[in-house]
């Protein structure tokens, strides 16, 4: 089992951190955590089921379920999608949210603040309701007024700011110093991503590891998760293989799309995919070294993806979308691949 007091650490100069920092204090890079043994058996269902291979803490949960495999017909590809929208607020979110909100919670804090373009706001709104914390909720003004209205309902206080992506969380990270409430980050803090690794194990016990994952990435908390899940599985011995990653950006904003390892500057533009509207993820370097390959689309390729979906009885939210408009650009290296793909939120949440 994961102890309470195990270290948050620097991932570029190893300083140890206070379990409620979101960053190193010394240098100011990403946090991280060792890895974590696959010790004892899931029981159970959804994020909790793998409380062994979880922080031991006091599990805050809003029931969330094992979400469905669905198989899809898609040009001759062996496609599953896993539809991460039947989670509690409505995206994968919940999965990390679950497991950051339970860490913070058991280490003190009573006040937290994140910045989020509608989804990540929402599930830590949602889980902070239940756990009885304060939270705290920027996000952009132009974000989707569902989301914005999903926010509020949960009782957090809602900040619209307008402006760009960055200055949404400038502003956040500014209110949490100012006030000293814990910043909750889904694209820092480390506990999240211990938290969506819950997706590799869910696939896993479900259809054994796939060939391939194509999924949309901005901040990349979700690819991260499911590269550090498949990974422990295999250090543990319960499979002998992980899955290629195909990282799905939008031409709007790819500063993932690099030749190199570290992340380039971009203008973003305007696009539908704004859950990947990231022009400088925290973890981007850790993102293109986990890639198996960097792609970029555009919105005429997210919409025509999104129609043939809906039309198929699957409604996903544009975000989504991106990541099924790479599977027509990738079709020749998935020929004959076992292929799963996220529907990282439901269309609900952005309806289109």
């Amino acid at each position: 089992m994961y102890v309470d007091a195990m270290d948050l650490r620097c991932s570029s100069c190893d300083v140890v951190a206070d379990p409620l920092a979101w960053a190193c204090p010394s240098c100011g890079g990403a946090l991280d955590v060792p890895p974590i043994p696959l010790e004892g058996s899931p029981s159970g269902e959804g994020v909790w089921r793998y409380r062994d291979w979880l922080p031991a803490v006091d599990g805050i949960s809003l029931g969330e379920p094992v979400t469905p495999l669905v198989r899809m017909p898609w040009d001759g590809l062996d496609l599953t999608l896993k539809l991460e929208g039947a989670l509690p607020t409505g995206s994968f979110k919940d999965r990390g949210t679950a497991v950051l909100v339970s860490w913070l919670k058991a280490h003190g804090a009573s006040s937290v603040v994140i910045d989020s373009s509608g989804n990540a706001g929402a599930a830590l709104a949602a889980y902070s309701a239940r756990a009885g914390l304060k939270c705290h909720v920027f996000a952009p003004a132009s974000a989707s007024p569902g989301k914005l209205r999903q926010i509020a309902a949960y009782g957090a206080e809602l900040h619209a700011v307008p402006g760009t992506r960055q200055a949404v969380a400038d502003a956040a990270v500014d209110h949490a110093r100012v006030t000293g409430d814990v910043y909750a980050s889904h694209a820092w803090h480390p506990m999240f991503i211990v938290g969506t690794r819950t997706f590799a194990f869910e696939a896993w016990e479900r259809m054994g590891v796939p060939d391939a994952v194509v999924l949309p990435v901005g901040a990349g908390t979700l690819m991260l998760g499911i590269a550090h899940g498949f990974a422990d599985l295999r250090a543990a011995g319960l499979t002998d293989r992980v899955p290629e990653i195909y990282a799905i950006q939008s031409t709007a904003c790819a500063p993932l799309l690099a030749d190199g390892r570290e992340p380039v500057e971009v203008v973003v533009g305007d696009t539908a995919a704004e859950g990947i509207k990231i022009a400088h993820p925290p973890r981007g370097r850790a993102v293109i070294a986990h890639a198996t390959d960097v792609l970029a689309l555009d919105d005429d390729a997210l919409w025509a993806a999104h129609a043939r979906f809906r039309l198929a009885g699957v409604y996903t939210e544009p975000t989504s979308a991106i990541a099924l408009a790479g599977l027509t650009n990738l079709a020749e290296r998935l020929e004959g691949k076992k292929v799963l793909v996220p529907i990282t939120a439901t269309g609900l949440k952005s309806p289109a």
